[in-house]
């Protein structure tokens, strides 16, 4: 079961404009839960073309490529999804920012769709999840419409017609679009889908299996330690021990870079 929205404010207008910070590679949006909530949902009801990144430690070790940093970076909002970017950012700026997790957004837009009329449409994964999102939010929020689901076959970005995929999505009229392909792939197509689309755009990745239920989210009190991959580690040790062991020792060395004043984390 996706984890209760009560914890979070998800009604109201943005008080003031959302700026970002530089954490190790990219920039992340500062701002509270509900302030970056209405943020989306504000530029899915003007229907403009805008993607949203949620940014966890595998992006930010990613991003030392600066073509994909260029990506995070040109997101209209980059938010600090991992604990690990979370406590960097803090510890940067000495900042109260709190977590803007793609797990705590799905349920919250959701929410926010249905009761503001907006369409949402669902991009990857494959049909069983798609179902199964769409069964649990109707039976959350029965007046969610949703414009439609597509799942785009495994493959380089380069396999797509991208114009093709900018017609389907225009055409759905969808105001947000959820895309579930994997970082960094869902990033890369955001940006470059954006210029095409009339549709507001956040990468989820792994919150399509964890709404759907077929994933489970760690507890609240590993969530708070930084230890919810050891939980994902844990429950596929043979799928993740790779990327959880790189990933993380590469965080820990741009964190040490850092420290001894050979990155410009902060700027």
């Amino acid at each position: 079961m996706a984890p209760s929205l009560d914890a979070h404010s998800l009604s109201g207008p943005t008080t003031r404009p959302l700026v970002k910070k530089r954490v190790l590679t990219v920039s992340i949006t500062v701002g509270g839960f509900g302030q970056q909530v209405q943020a989306m949902i504000d530029l899915a009801k003007a229907r403009v073309g805008a993607y949203v990144c949620c940014v966890n430690a595998h992006m930010t070790v990613e991003a030392r490529d600066p073509d994909f940093a260029e990506v995070v970076n040109q997101a209209d909002l980059a938010t600090p999804d991992g604990m690990p970017v979370l406590m960097a950012l803090r510890r940067f700026h000495r900042s109260a920012q709190e977590r803007v997790a793609g797990n705590d957004l799905m349920p919250a837009l959701l929410q926010r769709c249905a009761e503001e009329g907006i369409s949402v449409y669902l991009y990857g994964g494959d049909q069983d999840t798609q179902a199964l999102i769409q069964e649990r939010a109707r039976r959350l929020h029965p007046s969610i419409s949703f414009a439609g689901g597509h799942c785009p076959p495994y493959g380089p970005l380069a396999a797509l017609d991208l114009d093709k995929e900018a017609e389907r999505l225009n055409h759905s009229g969808a105001g947000l679009v959820m895309v579930s392909l994997g970082c960094p792939k869902q990033e890369r197509f955001m940006a470059m889908m954006r210029p095409r689309v009339n549709a507001t755009m956040i990468g989820l990745g792994g919150a399509f299996l964890l709404y759907a239920g077929i994933d489970k989210r760690a507890p609240k009190w590993m969530r708070d330690l930084s230890l919810e991959w050891l939980f994902r580690l844990a429950l596929e040790p043979r799928r993740l021990w790779r990327r959880y062991f790189v990933t993380n020792s590469l965080f820990l060395w741009l964190l040490f870079k850092h420290a001894i004043g050979k990155h410009p984390g902060t700027t």
